[in-house]
This record gives C-alpha cells, sequence and structure tokens, in this order.
C-alpha cells in the first residue's frame, strides 16, 4: 500500500457520517435536562447550583431502548450511583493526593460496575466526569450535602422527563426485549478497568506534577480516548479530538468574547446540548466541536466568568491535551494483542483470549 493510499483510507474514515437511527427528540429532551436546571439557577441568582443539578441531567443519556420499566430501573440506579460518586470526590478532595485516590478508586469502581452490566455508552464517562468536577470545587465541607442534593435533583428531574419522553416512544419506536445478564468476561471486565483506572490516576498525577488549575477535564479526556473497542476506533477519536477541539475552542472563544449572561448562558447550552447529541453518535469529530464550548460555558458559569478568556482556554486545552495523549498510551495497553496477552497473564494470571474483545 502506498503513501497516497494510506492517507486516502485515513482521510475516508475522517470524513465518513454514520447511519443513525436515534429520534431527534432524545437530544432535544437532553438540551432540557441540561437546561433546566441552570434556568432555574438563573431565575433565583444562582448559576453555581444550576451548574450541579445540570450535571445530574447527565443521566439522561443513559435511558436505553427498552420497556418502561427497565428503564426507569436504569436511570434510578443511574442517578444514585453519579449522586454517590459526586459525594464521595466532594469528601475526598481535601487534599490533592485523595483527590487522586478517591477519583482513581471511583474510575475503577464506575468501570467495574458499567462493564459488568453491559452499561450502553457513553458507560462509566459521564459518572467520572461528574465526580471530577466535583473534586476541584472550593472544598467546603459544610456545602457538601447542598451541592449533593442539587445534583441529585438534577438527576431526579431527568428521570422525570425520561419518563414522559419514554411514554411517548415506546409506541413510535418498538423496545428491545430485556435481556439476561451476559456471561462474565475478565478481559472486558477487569483487566480494561484496572487499566482504566490506572491511566486515569496517571493523568491525574501528571496534571498535579505541572501545577495544572483545577485540571478536572484531564481525566475526563483520558478516559474518553481509552472507552474505545478498538485500535482504530482508538485512533480515530484521537484524530477527532484533536482537530474538533481546536475548532471548539475557536467557537468557545468566540462566545466567551461576547460576555453572555446567565440566560444567554443557559440558552447556549441547551443549543450546545441539542447539537452535540444529535452529532455524537454521526460523526465524533463534530460532536466535538460543540462539545468543547458547552463543557467550558458548564464549567466557568458557576464562576461568573471572572477569569479572563485567553485564561479559560489555555487551560481547557491543555488539560484536553494531556488527557488525551495519556489516555491514546494508555489505549495502547487495552488494544495491542501482544502487549495486553502478556500483562494479563504476568498480572493476573488470566491468558488472553482476543474473541472475548468482541464482546
Amino acid at each position: 500500500m502506498t503513501i497516497r493510499d494510506i492517507l486516502q483510507n485515513e482521510w475516508r474514515h475522517l470524513v465518513a457520517i454514520q447511519p443513525s437511527e436515534r429520534p431527534w427528540q432524545l437530544p432535544f429532551v437532553a438540551a432540557l435536562t441540561s437546561g433546566l436546571p441552570l434556568a432555574v439557577g438563573a431565575w433565583f441568582g444562582h448559576m453555581d447550583y444550576g451548574l450541579i443539578s445540570s450535571l445530574g441531567g447527565l443521566v439522561f443519556l443513559y435511558t436505553p431502548n427498552t420497556a418502561l420499566p427497565q428503564r426507569m430501573a436504569v436511570l434510578m440506579m443511574c442517578g444514585f450511583g453519579m449522586s454517590a460518586g459526586f459525594a464521595l470526590a466532594q469528601i475526598g478532595s481535601f487534599h490533592r493526593f485523595s483527590t487522586i485516590a478517591v477519583l482513581t478508586a471511583l474510575a475503577l469502581l464506575v468501570s467495574l460496575v458499567t462493564r459488568f452490566y453491559r452499561l450502553q455508552p457513553p458507560g462509566a464517562l459521564f459518572f467520572i466526569m461528574a465526580a471530577a468536577i466535583g473534586a476541584y470545587m472550593p472544598h467546603n465541607v459544610e456545602a457538601i450535602p447542598l451541592r449533593v442534593g442539587l445534583l441529585f435533583m438534577g438527576s431526579l428531574l431527568a428521570v422525570m422527563l425520561a419518563f414522559f419522553y419514554s411514554l411517548y416512544m415506546v409506541r413510535r419506536i418498538r423496545p428491545l426485549p430485556a435481556q439476561p445478564l451476559a456471561p462474565f468476561d475478565f478481559q472486558y471486565v477487569v483487566y480494561d478497568s484496572v487499566w482504566t483506572a490506572a491511566f486515569t490516576g496517571l493523568s491525574l498525577v501528571v496534571a498535579h506534577a505541572l501545577e495544572m488549575p483545577s485540571p478536572y477535564w484531564v481525566p475526563v479526556s483520558c478516559v474518553v480516548i481509552m472507552q474505545n473497542m478498538s485500535m482504530r476506533a482508538l485512533w480515530n477519536k484521537q484524530v477527532h479530538r484533536i482537530l474538533g477541539t481546536f475548532a471548539g475552542m475557536v467557537l468557545a472563544w468566540g462566545l466567551l468574547r461576547l460576555e453572555p449572561g446567565p440566560w444567554e448562558v443557559c440558552l447556549l447550552i441547551m443549543l450546545l446540548t441539542f447539537a452535540t447529541e444529535f452529532l455524537v453518535v454521526r460523526h465524533y469529530g463534530m460532536a466535538v466541536i460543540f462539545i468543547t464550548p458547552m463543557t467550558i460555558l458548564l464549567a466557568e458559569a458557576g464562576s461568573g466568568m471572572n477569569l479572563p478568556v485567553a485564561d479559560i482556554i489555555q487551560a481547557r486545552v491543555q488539560d484536553i491535551v494531556l488527557g488525551s495523549v495519556i489516555g491514546l498510551i494508555g489505549g495502547v495497553f487495552l488494544h495491542e494483542a501482544r502487549l495486553r496477552a502478556w500483562l494479563s497473564l504476568r498480572l493476573f494470571g488470566v491468558p488472553f483470549d482476543p474473541p472475548a474483545r468482541g464482546k
């Protein structure tokens, strides 16, 4: 194969639009679950409260295409799990070493549980994201019950909206039958979870060693990259993430330069959430263009946009680059067959069975 053929093949992977049967109603309701808590916060003059509740709204994205009772059970458990993880991250954020230890342990626990129960994408991602944002909020023991309650209320709102969304959708799209729990797969459940947690912790250690301010987006970027199921998917997502992030930073810079107020931030986040959820299953790179400013606005809304725009953009670029690079290295430990086989046998005493990766 010539260099030209290789470049053409990479270009096809880069620009390919994936077909999707995701209904437009799902991104619309996802926008409501993120935007309504912020609207309440803007109304009462507490955007910081709205920000925390909007994190709980991410639970809606775990809505499975199953019968209504199974949907509600999954979402309520996700809401409880996200609230518990957020609470533990808040409790353990009194020192940087405890923060790293708690987030690493949570990454391991959440990865084990979501993989054991085969939770649909985004899998462990949003649990870790909520915990990471919570861990880097200003530590205040007295505020922990309030913050956890706010996130739980956002989760409750998401479950309520998911209930009405599901009542409408189950009549339009036939739900999938309930599936029995898949056989336990050590490679998928344990091996992948251990390395995901290890590199999540490593990304935090490096971020603190470099004295990066509030590096909550470093472990999230690491997990995003490592969740791919093959080296091809890993590489594609890394390229999409790099290109989409730079385009998204330009968009974020333009939006922040407009100095949006609380109501404008609420509307922008709803629009960006809709665009993200509509595109993410079709073309990840295009979705990242909207994910980047959305996450920046979410994080900065609670602080009142006090930092200079250039400092905000620089900090988030550093977070994403560092997390993505460490996630790419971690992906090699997951998907390079010979290295995986050697590590699996030496560290866990379990031989690597390649067909298990397809489960």
